[in-house]
């Protein structure tokens, strides 16, 4: 193990995009809300604010959950994983997660899937 798996200084490991992967779940449910990207303008914003902020790829520039919708996310807790190159985002939301109405992105379920039973 290297200091940052084993140390506990907040090192994230950016991909070549310079982001991490933010997992989002309600605080008190455990639900799953919904997975977005940080850089460490957005994480640095997260810490100071205590609302979740994101990196939008699609966008090309940082936005706060809800700046348009109201429906922010305010931060609990943070936990980063063991290689530090995923946050896990433990938060209150203030109405749906989802950009289409729904409490979850995860409200699909697929199916097809073969289960591995072993």
């Amino acid at each position: 193990m290297n200091d940052r798996e084993a140390g506990m200084l907040l090192d994230p490991s950016w991909d070549a995009s310079g982001l991490i992967t933010g997992i989002v779940t309600d605080a008190q449910s455990g639900a799953l809300l919904m997975v977005a990207h940080l850089n460490a303008e957005a994480l640095a914003l997260t810490q100071s604010t205590g609302e979740a902020h994101f990196w939008s790829r699609s966008r090309a520039r940082i936005w706060r959950k809800g700046e348009e919708s109201g429906h922010v996310l305010r931060v609990v807790e943070l936990r980063i994983d063991c290689d530090q190159d995923a946050l896990w985002i433990k938060a209150d939301p203030a109405g749906p997660a989802c950009h289409t109405g729904a409490p979850s992105c995860f409200y699909r379920r697929v199916e097809g899937v073969v289960l591995c039973t072993e």
